[in-house]
């Protein structure tokens, strides 16, 4: 990790525990999912108080399973051309299965505070055809999911969760990524755990885990717990489903993860507050304000209005003093070109997630102590705003 003189986006949160697994994953000479993922699924359910987890290759992947287990419920399925409320801002494949599986986009701003999707434009944006709703917690930060929460169940509406960006986050003593019908966790190489590549869906209602079991490899039944009990043929295909497992890597790297996880988010948090204690109020910049109990992905800038014409010389500014920084999130759904495959229709507007994609940016996060490195950031800014001449 460099202290000084450069600030890299991402940090290696690996040591000898991690190199160690993955030998004794090489000297079993058993590689597909076996032991090591069911050990780090059991791990990963005991960790959000969840009945269910299906360990996946990555993160989209988990979303994929997770939105097609609802077209499958033998009650009340998702269908084709249902209506699906998600936020104006997310990574693409929160937004990518819903097109791949028929599904229509009702994009709702996010409140420019928290840069999550904005509640009461949630309720309000409901129709008859609304039958699925979106949070996605936004580097480390909670949605309102208990508003959220309340808000379906009345509604008989289904939530989900995309909590790969917010590992471990809180919001009213439960942890984000338990309050959905299914939810979903990643473990990138830059995320609060990594596998290098792997994601998850956590549920507590075992139709939905039975479906996701059986997604995940091929659509066959040969992973159903009915299946086995009955004896039945294991090459027998229930649903049109994927191949989207995990590796014994996966499962053998993840488990000596999350044992340091309650650590290395406690060592963000630590980070985050000090990055709030140099960036309260700034001139330039506003930041992100938390909301329930931040994880801390990474530390997220945006321009305030009267020196947003300054973007790209502070970009060229970053570059020059060798700091790393990244769109928040994918930004805004409607600024990308994929944008013209998509069957989609915004609530009103999408003014704040405009806005953070064209002003906004993040540095990263790690389980290290990133003071040094903050304070150089500090300096390299205040450097900027003498340059600027803004005072």
């Amino acid at each position: 990790m460099q202290l000084n003189n450069s600030y890299p986006l991402t940090f290696d949160s690996w040591d000898i525990s991690e190199l160690n697994a993955i030998k004794r994953v090489i000297k079993s000479n058993q590689f597909t999912y076996s032991q090591n993922v069911y050990s780090f699924e059991k791990m990963l359910a005991n960790f959000h108080k969840s009945k269910y987890c299906v360990l996946t290759n990555s993160g989209s992947s988990a979303n994929l399973i997770a939105i097609s287990s609802l077209f499958y419920k033998k009650s009340n399925p998702l269908k084709i051309n249902d209506e699906v409320i998600v936020p104006g801002v997310s990574w693409s494949t929160t937004y990518s299965p819903l097109q791949q599986l028929g599904l229509k986009l009702k994009l709702v701003d996010i409140d420019i505070n928290t840069l999550n999707i904005d509640f009461p434009l949630v309720e309000e944006s409901i129709s008859k055809n609304t039958k699925l709703i979106i949070p996605v917690n936004i580097l480390g930060n909670p949605s309102e999911l208990p508003k959220l929460k309340k808000l379906c169940d009345r509604k008989k509406i289904y939530l989900m969760e995309d909590n790969c960006e917010s590992f471990g986050a809180e919001i009213e003593n439960k942890k984000s990524g338990t309050f959905g019908l299914v939810n979903t966790l990643s473990f990138y190489y830059s995320h609060h755990i990594s596998t290098i590549e792997g994601g998850a869906v956590l549920t507590n209602d075992s139709e939905i885990y039975e479906i996701l079991m059986s997604l995940r490899s091929h659509g066959w039944a040969r992973d159903s717990k009915k299946n086995k009990k009955k004896q039945k043929e294991i090459y027998k295909f229930l649903y049109p489903g994927f191949n989207v497992r995990p590796t014994e890597f996966t499962g053998a790297i993840g488990a000596q993860q999350i044992k340091k996880v309650d650590k290395f988010i406690d060592i963000r948090r630590k980070n985050f507050d000090y990055y709030q204690t140099l960036f309260y109020n700034h001139q330039l910049f506003s930041i992100q304000k938390e909301n329930g109990k931040s994880s801390s992905f990474s530390f997220i800038f945006i321009l305030r209005e009267k020196y947003k014409n300054l973007k790209k010389k502070l970009f060229i500014h970053l570059k020059k003093n060798k700091i790393e920084y990244r769109l928040i999130t994918g930004g805004s759904f409607i600024k990308h070109p994929s944008k013209k495959y998509f069957n989609y229709k915004i609530h009103k507007n999408l003014k704040n997630s405009n806005y953070i994609h064209d002003n906004g940016f993040f540095i990263g996060n790690t389980a290290k102590n990133l003071k040094n490195n903050l304070i150089y950031f500090k300096k390299v800014i205040n450097k900027f705003l003498i340059d600027q001449n803004i005072k």
